[in-house]
């Protein structure tokens, strides 16, 4: 999985529909756009205090999969001591 997100390119068509299924599920469970950017950067500026992270790849999104589900992929560059 790491290695298809560092070498494999999305086709457009993929990404648009990510996109779609993302605010489909936000708007199922009432939570707009700004809300879910709003949760990401709390999330980021969190870890961040603890955790040196790489902030322009981190990837926070809901998901609906058997339910709706907060996502996180946050690339970690090395444990603050």
């Amino acid at each position: 999985m790491i290695f298809k997100k560092y070498f494999y390119k999305k086709r457009s068509g993929k990404i648009a529909r990510e996109r779609l299924q993302i605010l489909l599920v936000t708007d199922r469970i009432g939570c707009n756009p700004n809300t879910t950017e709003a949760i990401k950067k709390d999330i980021i500026k969190v870890i961040s205090k603890y955790i040196d992270i790489d902030k322009d790849n981190c990837i926070v999104e809901i998901q609906q999969d058997s339910g709706p589900c907060l996502m996180a992929s946050i690339p970690i560059k090395e444990v603050k001591v």
